[in-house]
């Protein structure tokens, strides 16, 4: 096998990764971006994530000016409360200053004490 031969096939690899480079470079640029640093006029926030089974949760979302709480499992999500976010924040900074409990949360909303 002589030099030419070992630079033949080299090459192609080369371009190869150049373009795989140059492919991943545009996904990027233009993709969803997960840790919202790129989309910020989406507003969803996860503010609380609550195991109750393997894998089943309830989760608190904040969505705009809405909180949903969602029940969770491995083949369904379901709404299972919603409240106005501006209402639940001013009765959560009047109590406290400190971040707000899930199992606190959901007891106060849904009635209980």
């Amino acid at each position: 096998m002589g030099f030419f031969d070992i630079v033949k096939s080299i090459v192609p690899l080369v371009v190869v990764l150049g373009l795989l480079y140059g492919i991943l470079l545009l996904v990027r640029k233009y993709s969803f971006s997960l840790n919202n640093k790129k989309n910020k006029n989406f507003n969803v926030d996860i503010v609380h994530n609550q195991i109750i089974m393997p894998k089943k949760y309830l989760s608190l979302v904040r969505i705009k000016d809405k909180i949903l709480v969602l029940g969770i499992s491995e083949n369904n999500i379901s709404v299972l409360k919603e409240f106005d976010y501006a209402d639940f924040s001013s009765e959560e900074n009047d109590v406290q200053n400190l971040k707000p409990n899930f199992v606190d949360i959901l007891k106060q909303n849904l009635g209980m004490k």
